[in-house]
């Protein structure tokens, strides 16, 4: 990744947005305007966007030292928000998708160091945390081997470390490890106290009147690897940069309600969606993002073919009863959807950022008038709300807990 050149400085917002959408227009991956007006005016976002707009899941039920103590947890949680195209082998494992075995690990690895154990999020325990503890701390060790054939006597199997889970336990690992080696490095005790300082830097900027989250971005992702959220394609850097984003807005959600804020909050508004799996594959699926006339040289038009049946888009679109949580208490494995490239995974990431800046701005002017609901709120939409509202609805419906995502395996940035 090192060969890939960072944005230029003050300037790392506007190259997200203008990378992804150079990369979609070069992969011909088109996102009409009535494709989206169609998506905006359909039942099945009018009838749930308000309810699901501001659910984003990164509430923490856990007691606090201090501050910095809950910065550091939270900054610790959107670092390690990735794991989607371990899905599956997750749910098989322990019945839960990737972000909630994400979340349970930070609780644990939280929980036991309260109690006194190793504290495994300051800057020293991330860059000795071990895959063996992590596996132990998610409580997938049984789950962590492959049998293979003895190499001398037949018919006897070896269990070795492998496997997908084993996987994803080994990323992470390697993730905290190489967190703490560049907070040690820049002389900080934890990544809480990395982000404060950005944040007040951010502050700093904003008094000056410059943008907070440009100056909070940049530190974020200079001083820290796997913060880097880009690829080259057509040879063309990539900038997504989704946990980099998502760790200012989680602060700016669990801070922002305060009259006297405990730490400076970013103003998030504007910024670009956190672009992962499940939101492009959803466009796909919503009709908006259409693949069928995109680059055959990345094999793009021949992912999610069902997405071109107009019963099935019709169906998706139409309103449907909202069931909630309780479809999340059902146990059901999930299908794995199409494994990825790294250009494919990010033709398609770009395509749906650009695609949400399209959605925000055709909804401000969108002539709304004529409809039978007061359809107002629209002209108000944001980018991170529009966000919380597909990755909402991606599990609020039984049809689009069905859904597939497209996934792909060893990487730390979705």
């Amino acid at each position: 990744m090192s060969s890939i050149p960072l944005p230029p400085s003050g300037q790392y917002l506007r190259a997200v947005r203008e990378s992804s959408r150079a990369a979609r227009e070069k992969a011909n991956v088109t996102i009409s305007d009535e494709s989206i007006e169609r998506f905006l005016l359909s039942p099945a976002f009018t009838s749930t966007y308000t309810r699901l707009r501001k659910a984003h899941g990164m509430t923490m039920p856990l007691n606090f030292s201090s501050v910095v103590s809950e910065l550091n947890v939270l900054s610790v949680l959107s670092l390690l928000n990735f794991a989607s195209g371990y899905r599956v082998p997750l749910h098989q494992a322990t019945g839960r998708g990737a972000f909630d075995n994400i979340r349970a690990f930070v609780f644990s690895a939280y929980i036991s160091s309260s109690a006194g154990a190793e504290d495994y999020f300051s800057a020293r325990g991330m860059k000795e945390i071990t895959a063996t503890t992590v596996a132990d701390l998610m409580r997938v060790t049984h789950h962590i081997h492959v049998e293979r054939p003895h190499e001398k006597i037949p018919g006897v199997t070896v269990g070795e470390l492998g496997g997908p889970v084993w996987e994803i336990v080994q990323i992470i690992a390697k993730t905290l490890n190489e967190t703490g080696d560049a907070l040690i490095d820049g002389g900080y005790p934890d990544l809480g106290s990395f982000v404060l300082e950005a944040l007040k830097e951010g502050e700093k900027a904003k008094k000056a009147g410059g943008d907070e989250c440009e100056v909070a971005l940049e530190r974020f992702v200079r001083g820290i690897p796997a913060f880097r959220d880009m690829a080259l394609v057509y040879d063309q850097p990539v900038y997504c940069f989704k946990k980099a984003m998502l760790t200012l807005h989680a602060i700016a959600l669990r801070f922002g309600t305060s009259d006297t804020p405990a730490v400076p909050v970013p103003r998030t508004s504007h910024l670009p969606i956190f672009s992962d799996n499940v939101i492009p594959s959803l466009l796909v699926h919503l009709g908006v993002i259409d693949l069928s006339t995109a680059d055959p040289a990345l094999g793009l038009p021949t992912l999610f073919p069902e997405a071109r049946d107009p019963e099935r888009l019709s169906a998706l679109l139409a309103a449907a009863e909202p069931v909630g949580d309780v479809v999340a208490q059902i146990k059901t494995i999930p299908k794995e959807g199409p494994l990825l490239t790294v250009e494919q995974a990010f033709v398609l990431r770009a395509a749906a950022i650009d695609a949400c800046e399209l959605i925000v701005e055709k909804a401000k002017t969108l002539d709304v008038s004529g409809q039978t609901e007061d359809l107002s709120w629209m002209k108000d939409m944001t980018p991170p709300e529009l966000d919380a509202w597909i990755w909402a609805v991606a599990k609020d419906r039984p049809d689009y807990r069905k859904l597939e995502r497209f996934a792909l395996r060893n990487t730390a940035y979705f």
